[in-house]
């Protein structure tokens, strides 16, 4: 029962500053769901590492570890000094063929003349051609050699593989490079979160689920893309998707809600609930008419656009909650 002197004070406060509410509804347990706090970590979607194509010294280094670059763009530059020598050889090979092939050529053309006034044989002039042709054919291989080495020097740059953003530079300008070794991870494709759940709570997954991201005290909603079959230390990994996720901090740690089950609860319009010296009071259809009674308040949920509160003691089911607005005019209390 509350104090008269108490109900008076209260009663004065709520008609100077009680909120406008809707009609009186009876209090029916209602199905809310059950969260879990986890965090997750911002993975990248495509994590490729740039490597080297040729062995050799990192001469040039153009990026650094967050840097944005763009699929094809040149990340380093590796030389192999022996590639120009190998070129060199390969030209000079080709000058000295050539000129084999210029002095047979030479007497390839002597020797039809000779056929033509039959001073020669046939046999002979065909050994001339089949020399002028293979001559031809070494000059063909050495250019195709050449063609290879120049292609070889042409893969010392390291380009991005994606675009994205620069993860790690294992290495440094003037460092001794093998083939097949990276130069650069670029990480592209986008960001998602990765979380890691106790495995009490695999069950409750599926893909599909709503996600809620709390980041700087805002909310924002994403959905769980894929859960991953294998358990590893009692935990279930899974991928949450979530629209805008910057890719600034790849390896951040941000906190998610995930749902994992529903219980009932009893709720009431966050308006219905009023609170002086450190109560919350909500209004009460009683038998003797409107009454206020105190209550301790949940979490807060939101069902249907609108904010309602968990009521966790001073109500139970049955209960016809009114405007506080009611009370105030002192039509009845507890």
């Amino acid at each position: 029962m509350i104090r008269p002197a108490f109900f008076l004070l209260a009663t004065s406060l709520l008609a100077l500053s009680a909120p406008l509410w809707a009609e009186p509804f009876t209090l029916v347990p209602t199905a809310v769901t059950e969260w879990k706090a986890v965090y997750g970590t911002v993975e990248a979607k495509d994590r490729i590492p740039a490597r080297a194509r040729i062995g050799g010294v990192l001469v040039e280094l153009l990026v650094a570890e967050g840097d944005a670059v763009a699929a094809g763009q040149e990340l380093a530059r590796i030389v192999d000094d022996k590639l120009e020598f190998q070129l060199a050889a390969l030209a000079a090979q080709t000058e000295a063929v050539a000129a084999q092939l210029a002095n047979a050529e030479a007497d390839l053309q002597r020797g039809e003349d000779l056929l033509k006034n039959g001073v020669t044989t046939a046999q002979r002039v065909d050994g001339l051609r089949t020399q002028v042709d293979v001559l031809k054919g070494q000059i063909a291989a050495l250019e195709a050699q050449s063609d290879v080495i120049a292609q070889q020097t042409k893969e010392g740059v390291v380009v991005a593989p994606v675009a994205g953003r620069v993860l790690d530079v294992p290495v440094t300008k003037g460092a001794v490079v093998m083939p097949g070794e990276p130069v650069a991870v670029v990480g592209g494709g986008g960001t998602f979160l990765r979380i890691a759940v106790p495995e009490r709570h695999a069950a409750a997954l599926e893909a599909g689920d709503r996600i809620v991201l709390s980041e700087a005290d805002v909310d924002r909603e994403g959905t769980l893309a894929r859960v991953y079959p294998l358990i590893e230390g009692g935990r279930v990994v899974a991928d949450v998707e979530i629209e805008g996720l910057p890719d600034t901090y790849v390896g951040a740690r941000m906190l998610v809600r995930l749902p994992v089950g529903e219980r009932d609860a009893l709720l009431v319009s966050a308006a219905a609930v009023v609170t002086r010296s450190g109560l919350d009071f909500v209004g009460v259809q009683g038998a003797e008419g409107p009454a206020l009674r105190s209550i301790v308040t949940g979490e807060v949920h939101v069902v249907d656009g609108v904010e309602m509160v968990e009521v966790i003691s001073g109500l139970a089911a049955g209960d016809v909650v009114v405007s506080a607005a009611d009370v105030a005019t002192g039509v009845g209390h507890e």
